[in-house]
């Protein structure tokens, strides 16, 4: 399950999604899911973090057992649901050594879908970041990584599943040269250096590759703190690439979050070690080229905040690209 510990006055915006109640699911859908669990709900707690829209709830069942359920249709958000159906069958493939929780069940009625996961015990780290809570979130990701290389299930590369990722400034490119954006309010150096920034992503692909199962959505409302075991959920998006990858995707979000600079942290990593730099130069681009197109795109249905979440995390992945290039 997912606890939201986050105070109320962040100077940052929120990862959270729009979420629906367990009482909004259709009735049909909760007698379903209650048959399926082999008892009824009797307390449900909705969990705030994430951006999935939909419900995202903690349940209390009758026969005193303890389940998280997620479920999403298509007419909150139409691509949730394909989400949804890959990150089930991502789980069900996940070797029971990931610290994830165990999914238990998938219902699909074609229009709703709903997975079940074993709950667990656990809160997602303090924003801003507190340094030892980082601290382990960092360790665990070394540990993942390690557990996934090679990658344990055949999934596709990165690049290819998380194509409009490694496409942004070339989108942005074609925005700009068709007129629908003058890049109002984006910093002067991307105008300067926008032929360059499509020439370097470019090469991002070739320079994610790897052999590793990524995760490729790390954050910190994706992480959940127990006592004894660091866990990582939300596993849509998992693809193979660079060992280093998954460290790199979570660096703009911890500095967002007042943690430290990506560099502070990505340069004296044990994952960064013998890394190429133009390697790392390529994929930096290819994270801030996402995070800055998508920022300027309309709020997807369901999701209202996830462009302002995306802007935040441009600023820092910016600054570590004008740092990495040297560019003036």
């Amino acid at each position: 399950m997912r606890i939201s510990n986050q105070p109320d006055d962040l100077a940052f915006t929120p990862a959270s999604g729009q979420r629906l109640y367990w009482a909004q699911l259709p009735d049909h859908v909760r007698r379903a899911l209650e048959t399926r669990l082999g008892a009824a709900v009797t307390e449900a707690v909705s969990q705030p973090g994430g951006f999935s829209p939909g419900v995202a709830a903690r349940l209390r069942l009758a026969n005193g057992r303890s389940v998280f359920v997620k479920a999403v249709s298509a007419s909150i958000n139409p691509h949730s649901p394909g989400m949804h159906r890959r990150e089930a069958r991502i789980a069900a493939a996940l070797p029971p050594s990931v610290p994830t929780p165990r999914l238990l069940d998938a219902y699909d009625d074609g229009d709703w879908i709903a997975l079940t996961f074993e709950d667990v015990e656990g809160a997602a780290p303090q924003v801003p970041w507190r340094r030892p809570e980082l601290d382990r979130v960092l360790a665990a990701v070394s540990q993942l990584t390690s557990l996934l290389t090679p990658a344990p299930i055949d999934v596709e590369r990165v690049s290819d599943l998380m194509s409009d990722v490694f496409t942004g400034w070339r989108q942005l490119a074609a925005d700009v040269e068709s007129g629908k954006d003058d890049l109002q309010g984006v910093d002067p150096w991307v105008r300067r250096h926008l032929t360059d920034l499509v020439a370097l992503e470019m090469q991002a692909a070739g320079a994610a590759d790897g052999a590793t199962l990524l995760h490729t959505d790390i954050r910190a409302d994706n992480v959940l703190l127990a006592p004894a075991k660091v866990f990582f959920v939300d596993w849509p998006w998992a693809s193979r690439g660079a060992a280093w990858i998954d460290l790199l995707f979570l660096l703009p979000s911890v500095a967002m979050q007042r943690g430290p600079k990506p560099w502070e942290i990505f340069d004296t990593h044990p994952l960064a070690r013998e890394v190429a730099g133009d390697r790392v130069t390529a994929v930096v681009a290819v994270i801030t080229g996402f995070f800055i197109r998508s920022s300027r795109q309309p709020s997807p249905p369901g999701l209202p905040t996830i462009r302002a979440f995306q802007r935040d995390q441009g600023l820092p992945a910016l600054e570590w690209l004008k740092r990495r290039t040297a560019w003036s």
